[in-house]
């Protein structure tokens, strides 16, 4: 029997059209040959023709392109045989492995997971043109780390069963550093200050840390934006980036960068008008303008006045106002000045609050956080603080607030609260040093959001070679509508003196209380609280002869009636490098009778953040503390005040200012004040990078007995520097500090340091 090739009918056809073309005849069977791992049908469920079909020169070249889009055959080929359609197929190889020779910078699993994206991984069709994709890929990642004299070279090596395996030998090379930066054009200001403003720099002692003398284009374009923004906030408003010049040397080692600007006349301000159909009076207006006639132009003002004005509108219903700040410029004059054209559009509302995203957390508990009302006027600030309460709560990822507007109206827009949960149950360890407590071991299993309920509860453990402290909390922060919490906790608390230089003494402490917030507004709350506490003293031989009196007099276990009261308020511009802002912590705690111990202890601190430029910041700490016992009863000591360490007056041992016994042993006191001035700015080499900030500092404090004075020649006064850094593991703290008029008695320690959270 004679096959006869159909292959040859369709590319005659295709060529000079009807001359040859196929006898068309009906397919009485299918069969197919070449195959190895693609089943025959799979073959039948891409092909366009089945049994019973009349088989022509059109259909036969629709199968073999079907055939061929599948991508899984480098070859086809027709035949027939007595009305029998024979279909000859060659498939292309599987990759049967991928191996990465010499990849250090990226993880390999990482690679092989990008490759699988593209196509290219261990089981499919091989395709050299994803090969070729995948090379190039892996030459670009390399280009963004700043590798440039990287090269990867591909082999393809067959294996049996049709498959093949790819070898990917890389060399990664050593990374391209900025060996110069260049300003070209910069007369007004030092081109050494405008290399400081940008985050890209040449290498210096910290350059392992930051990785900013390697060349990335996305940094690049900010510090560019940073210089405009620089030059313009200072009023140059013709400044222009000219161009940029990134060049390689030969050996791709090094990298030169040129930036050419324009700095342009310094403009200063000559008029401020409002126009427009605006519904506040001009007075108001004006009031929100920071632009100043006769003051030099800025560009961050005129951006912070047309928001203000838009924000204000905005808080009265106005939510689509429209401000726009229309220069006028005298070039030869070197004056601007600027018309605030304002259009508040038309009034609107709030249809309707939606909420979706929350998987877990119960509507309720995100409605009471949004301070927009349905059917009321729509409120910009009201519309901020709801994002802001929600972002405080921690039970997000993130938190979007959009206000469309409502279709067919022009007066009502809908406010769509749209949130990503996140797990809110932690289970956490981990580890701290202080050269004061030792070693600090921590661990938590805390959960933010009962049941997506809002309350919290958390299980503790805090131990280190002075305190060791187990607790168990709860807390509702909405025991009633208007935001008023309720929480209790139940703990035990040894401490034990002996490890250092207080005198010596140990407790066990075993209590429970409850405890109640009452918000004053939208930032500050006052709490409550009432405990009652199980406390057993253990005094030794060794132990000042107070402690002994002490013991003698009130016996070594003690039930004390605790009432506390605490206020804060916090205005801080940064949680991790503060700025600007002001902390006030006010807290009160007190013994009550019919209790074994009554006293009183009162602490208040006052700590304020100035910018003094814009690398350097001033921080001024105040604290006081007062104590003593009630009626009667004297101060117990081991409710004294201590100040000396790390967190207080450094240079001197922790623990140590103050009364001693006759063993030198500090003792503490009922009151206490500590005084810090710092400057702090970020360490040299990383830029605008604050997580690491250097200071120079001078502490003073004193600590004086119950009911005594405080006196100028008790207090102690140290200087030094010292090093914040915020670290993967961690915040650590480190100060070198000199005493200054240290006496006889005190224990300097001028080397301090701590690392995580000390309990």
């Amino acid at each position: 029997m004679k096959r006869q090739l159909l292959l040859l009918f369709v590319l005659c056809y295709s060529c000079i059209g009807q001359a040859f073309a196929l006898e068309p005849f009906t397919i009485k069977d299918i069969r197919v040959e070449g195959i190895q791992r693609t089943e025959a049908g799979t073959v039948f469920s891409y092909m366009p023709v089945k049994v019973g079909d009349t088989m022509d020169d059109e259909k036969a070249a629709a199968t073999i392109k079907a055939l061929f889009a599948t991508g899984f055959f480098k070859d086809v080929r027709l035949e027939y045989d007595k009305d029998v359609l024979i279909v000859q197929l060659q498939e292309r190889p599987a990759i049967g492995q991928i191996d990465l020779i010499g990849l250090k910078e990226f993880p390999a699993e990482q690679i092989k997971e990008a490759f699988k994206q593209i196509g290219l991984s261990e089981g499919r069709i091989f395709d050299r043109a994803l090969l070729d994709k995948a090379e190039q890929e892996m030459k670009r990642q390399y280009l963004s780390k700043g590798k440039y004299a990287a090269s990867v070279k591909t082999t393809v090596t067959p294996l049996e069963r049709n498959r093949v395996a790819i070898r990917f030998d890389v060399e990664e090379g050593a990374f391209a550093k900025i060996k110069q930066i260049n300003i070209v054009g910069a007369q007004v200001f030092r081109e050494k200050d405008l290399l400081g403003l940008m985050t890209l720099s040449t290498p210096n002692w910290l350059s392992w840390y930051t990785k900013n003398d390697q060349y990335s284009k996305q940094k690049l374009s900010g510090d560019l934006e940073t210089l405009r923004s620089y030059y313009l906030n200072r009023g140059y408003l013709e400044f222009a980036v000219d161009s940029t010049q990134v060049q390689i040397s030969p050996d791709k080692r090094d990298i030169f960068i040129t930036i050419n600007i324009t700095e342009g006349k310094r403009y200063i301000v000559s008029d401020i008008k409002v126009a427009g159909d605006p519904t506040l009076s001009e007075a108001e207006l004006r009031k929100l303008i920071k632009l100043r006639s006769g003051a030099v132009f800025s560009r961050e003002q005129l951006t912070a006045s047309s928001k203000a004005i838009s924000d204000r509108l905005g808080n009265d219903g106005y939510a689509f106002a429209n401000v726009n700040a229309v220069p006028e410029v005298d070039k030869e004059k070197q004056r601007v000045a600027f018309t605030f054209f304002v259009d508040p559009g038309r009034r609107v509302y709030i249809r309707r609050i939606n909420v979706v995203g929350n998987t877990r957390t119960r509507d309720e508990v995100i409605r009471r956080e949004v301070r927009q009302s349905e059917g009321g006027w729509y409120a910009q600030d009201k519309i901020n603080r709801s994002r802001e309460r929600l972002d405080r709560l921690g039970y997000f990822k993130e938190v979007n607030v959009e206000t469309p507007a409502v279709a067919g109206t022009t007066d009502q827009v809908d406010m769509n609260v749209s949130v990503e949960e996140k797990p809110t149950g932690n289970i956490l360890a981990g580890a701290g040093f202080s050269s004061s407590e030792g070693i600090v071991l921590s661990g938590s299993v805390t959960q933010d959001n009962v049941l997506g309920s809002g309350n919290y509860l958390s299980v503790q453990v805090n131990t280190s070679k002075v305190n060791k402290t187990y607790s168990l909390s709860f807390t509702n922060p909405y025991y009633t509508d208007d935001g008023i919490s309720l929480g209790g906790d139940l703990y035990t608390r040894t401490t034990d003196a002996s490890t250092t230089s207080i005198a010596n003494y140990s407790t066990k402490s075993l209590g429970a209380d409850v405890r109640t917030g009452v918000p004053l507004n939208e930032t500050d709350t006052i709490n409550f609280g009432l405990g009652l506490d199980q406390t057993k003293l253990s005094v030794f031989p060794t132990s000042p002869q107070l402690y002994l009196d002490f013991v003698n007099q009130f016996g070594s276990s003690y039930t004390t009636l605790r009432g506390d009261v605490s206020y804060a308020r916090d205005s801080l511009d940064s949680r991790v490098a503060p700025t600007k802002g002001t902390v006030q912590r006010a807290s009160g705690e007190i013994g009550l009778p019919p209790g074994s111990l009554t006293y009183y202890k009162l602490n208040y601190q006052h700590q304020k953040y100035f910018p003094l430029s814009r690398d350097f910041t001033l921080l001024l700490n105040g604290e006081i503390g007062i104590a003593n016992g009630l009626g009667k009863d004297p101060l117990p000591f081991f409710k004294n005040f201590y100040a000396g360490g790390v967190s207080s007056v450094r240079g001197y041992k922790t623990g140590t200012l103050g009364p001693k016994d006759s063993s030198g042993n500090s003792i503490g006191g009922g009151r206490r004040v500590v005084l810090n001035s710092e400057v702090l700015t970020s360490l040299p080499g990383l830029g605008q990078d604050k997580s690491v900030r250097v200071s120079a500092f001078v502490d003073a404090g004193t600590i004086e007995p119950a009911g005594g004075a405080f006196k100028a020649n008790d207090f102690r006064y140290s200087t030094g520097v010292g090093v914040y850094w915020v670290s993967p593991v961690g915040p650590l703290r480190f100060s070198y500090a000199f005493p200054i008029n240290a006496k006889p008695d005190d224990v300097k320690e001028g080397f301090q340091f701590q690392l995580g959270g000390v309990f």
